[in-house]
Formats: C-alpha cells, structure tokens, sequence
C-alpha cells in the first residue's frame, strides 16, 4: 500500500534549505545601514566652497523598513540635524548598505523624492555601468570648473547606484517591481 504526498505537507530537509537557512545567511549582513550623500557647505551663497559628505541615517532590520526609513527622512527634512551637521545640506543620493558595506540599494533624489534603481540584472551590464562612470570620472578630473565636475561625478555616482551587490540584487529587484495590473 503507498500512500501520496501531500502537497501541503513539506520535508524538514525542503524547509532547512528553502526558508531556514537563507533567512540565516541573510540575518548576517543586518542591520541594514542607512546614508545620504549630498553637498555640503557652510555658507549657501558660496558654491565653490560647498564639498561632498556622507551622512549617516541609522538602521535598519529589513530593505523594507530601510526604504521607508530613508523616504520619511528625506520628507521630514531630518537628513542632516544634530550637533555635527552643516547648516545647508543638499541631498543627492540615499543609500542602503548591509553591515559589510555592501550595496543592497540605492537611489538618486530628486525634488524631495527618492528614485530608487533598479539593479544590474547581469555581470554583462554591470561592466557596461562601469565603464560609463570611469569615463564621467575621468572626464570630471579635466574638468576645469569645480561645479561642472561636481556634476560629473553625480552623474557617475547614480550609474554606480545600480551595481548593487549579487546577495542583494534579487530582494533589491523585487521591492522596485511595480504591481502588476490584473
């Protein structure tokens, strides 16, 4: 007499390797850490004296909640306060990296609203982004005009926005993806 399988019933060892032990490997890499990178300055009026910072937001236990964290930041003006901040801070990107300093997601910001990228799908096209911000880089260096280099960098760092890490692309991707229509 053989009895069938039920479907709703899973192995241990199908459970172990399924749920346990990436939720396991990906507890490691957290707490989610959470910065914005922008220009700085002390005086508003004087652009050629302004320079980029990296200014640390917090923690975060999931991508989720770090998404959440950086856009309630970001809305509430609450990027650069505290005792050691600048009193003109003009955020540019926000970033999500996990406790090994490795990008789990990023996005460029715009009129107070984070653009969150969307990751490279491939080894393939993460060299193409390379490539492309190497050459802006390189252009930036011969730039004579300090804003105009500022801006080539920018320009760079949201392309690099995208490399975000292999262990992270996937989870990255699937947060970015826009509800489908029925």
């Amino acid at each position: 007499m053989t009895f069938a399988r039920s479907e709703t019933f899973r192995s241990i060892g199908h459970i172990l390797a399924a749920d346990v032990l990436p939720a396991l490997y990906r507890a490691q890499k957290l707490p989610l850490r959470i910065s914005c990178l922008g220009v700085a300055s002390y005086d508003a009026s004087d652009a050629a004296n302004s320079f980029d910072r990296m200014i640390p937001l917090g923690e975060c236990p999931s991508p989720e909640e770090a998404m959440r964290s950086a856009a309630l930041r970001l809305s509430s003006g609450d990027i650069c306060a505290g005792p050691d901040s600048f009193p003109h801070f003009i955020p540019r990107i926000m970033l999500i990296q996990d406790r090994d300093q490795r990008l789990a997601l990023a996005g460029e910001i715009r009129a107070g609203v984070i653009l969150w990228q969307q990751p490279v799908a491939s080894d393939a096209e993460a060299r193409r982004i390379v490539t492309e911000a190497s050459r802006l880089r390189g252009m930036a260096f011969k730039t004579p005009a300090p804003t105009d280099a500022r801006a080539l960098r920018y320009r760079a760092a949201v392309l690099e926005a995208r490399l975000v890490d292999p262990f992270w692309r996937e989870t990255s991707a699937d947060l970015l993806r826009l509800p489908q229509a029925a």
